[in-house]
């Protein structure tokens, strides 16, 4: 087994600032849990580009390797749980916030974060969805306990470039709903109509002309990824018994509201959490991305190594990132 591995390395400076590189890292820095994970692809997300800068929201302690997201091979296991040579897929819980993660060789975790990679997906397909994929399948799973369906009417998705949003585009459409995509890239319209769209809409346009305590109904729900005043424009134009999950706050984290929409059209807010899902649901949630995976277009999605990666984590920080960025380590080539 090696002594060292590739990892893209956070640190930071006397003066306040934080800089990155590809350093070599020895295999006893990693924390002591029960599994040792040699990885073979990562995925980029929003989450990780802070963790990148040295946002201590995110990130505590550094030096540190970020990446929420791990697909790889079990070296080794303590707990017996594992076997050597066995596929898994780690996302969520603490890695990349506080523990050393998927942007980096290998990772030592406990093995109750761990979830055997279902027989339908690759490690590659699997980071392909990822956090965001999960978040999605979170969403409509949500969505689906609310008894909303392809027949209950049209599902807004906000956000849709992002890693989130298209997936939920994409996994909506694919269990027949009707997908309307907000976004503020209408250049991506023939994309997202590939994806799945029914119909994409400027984000501008989910704003009404007037804001009332009650809007016109036109959505049976939708995911929304992005928080804020687009989510408060939301609430008002959702159904009788319809509901929206939300996962997202690049616009905010206040939301300003009134209750009609709950006490007058039984709308339900649904909170989404990834990152601590109880095992029993993430295994089930994984089961259901399995099942909707038949192809995703590989427009959306953008294969890089380590050296590639920084210039990926500064486009996501600046909005400017769409689909998927897969992290592909040397081991996986």
């Amino acid at each position: 087994m090696a002594t060292h591995f590739k990892a893209l390395w956070i640190e930071e400076n006397q003066d306040g600032t934080f800089s990155r590189s590809i350093k070599e890292v020895p295999i006893e820095s990693l924390p002591e849990n029960d599994v040792l994970i040699r990885v073979h692809y990562s995925s980029l997300n929003y989450k990780d580009g802070l963790s990148a800068s040295g946002n201590k929201g995110v990130s505590r302690y550094y030096p540190f390797i970020p990446g929420v997201d791990a697909a790889g091979i079990i070296e080794t296991d303590d707990s017996g749980a594992f076997k050597s040579g066995q596929k898994v897929i780690i996302t969520g819980y603490d890695l990349g916030m506080n523990t050393f993660g998927g942007f980096g060789e290998y990772i030592r975790v406990p093995a109750s974060w761990v979830v055997p990679l279902p027989d339908e997906l690759s490690l590659f397909e699997s980071m392909v969805f990822g956090t965001a994929g999960y978040t999605a399948a979170y969403g409509v799973r949500r969505l689906q306990r609310e008894l909303i369906t392809p027949d209950s009417g049209p599902i807004l998705v906000t956000g849709a470039t992002g890693g989130v949003g298209c997936m939920a585009v994409y996994q909506l459409a694919q269990l027949g709903f009707e997908v309307i995509a907000a976004t503020g890239k209408l250049d991506r319209q023939e994309a997202l109509e590939a994806l799945g769209a029914s119909s994409v809409i400027h984000r501008d346009d989910v704003y009404p002309d007037k804001n009332r305590l009650l809007n016109a109904g036109i959505f049976a729900g939708a995911i929304d990824t992005v928080g804020g005043k687009m989510l408060e424009a939301i609430i008002p134009q959702v159904q009788p018994d319809g509901a929206i999950a939300c996962c997202g706050n690049i616009l905010g984290h206040e939301l300003n509201t009134n209750i009609y929409p709950f006490i007058l059209r039984g709308l339900s807010l649904l909170g989404i959490d990834s990152g601590i899902t109880k095992m029993p649901l993430r295994l089930s949630i994984w089961n259901d991305i399995a099942e909707v995976q038949t192809s995703f277009p590989e427009e959306w999605v953008k294969k890089v190594g380590l050296n590639d990666l920084m210039t990926e984590i500064d486009l996501i920080l600046a909005g400017k990132q769409t689909g998927r960025v897969v992290l592909k380590h040397d081991v996986a080539y």
